[in-house]
């Protein structure tokens, strides 16, 4: 699997993955034009919706409405090293359901692939230039 996010003047990356692309950009506070969410705000929102994926996932096979289906994320940030430092996630579903179900829909939210990368750290190899070594710059 493969995607690129590409330098686009100031603070702004796209990010294309096949026919797909995310705009990535600072606050104006932070020295870019705000025209898109943060990486953070987007890797926080990539939680916030796998979970949402992973319940509704669940609520269509167990007929439970999915109608006003909504999760929440609030975030702190923490420091040495710079990072996020807690995700709290508030699903929303606007009807009731039963403890049994509500215990069953917690552990589906945790199962969520994104949360588990992080639950069991995913590696991250980062390269500089990897197809061009050896080779003079032209």
């Amino acid at each position: 699997m493969k995607l690129t996010a590409a330098y686009h003047g100031g603070t702004r990356y796209d990010i294309t993955s096949g026919a797909h692309r995310v705009v990535t950009d600072q606050p104006s506070e932070d020295g870019g034009q705000d025209a898109g969410m943060s990486p953070v705000e987007l890797f926080v929102g990539s939680i916030a919706s796998c979970v949402g994926y992973f319940v509704g996932q669940y609520c269509d096979r167990h007929q439970i409405s999915t109608k006003g289906l909504s999760v929440e994320a609030e975030w702190t940030m923490a420091e040495q090293p710079h990072r996020v430092g807690q995700v709290t996630l508030a699903i929303h579903l606007p009807h009731r359901v039963t403890a049994e179900q509500s215990e069953r829909l917690l552990k589906v939210a945790h199962g969520c692939t994104v949360h588990q990368s992080i639950a069991v750290p995913a590696g991250v190899a980062i390269e500089l230039n990897p197809h061009h070594r050896g080779e003079k710059p032209s």
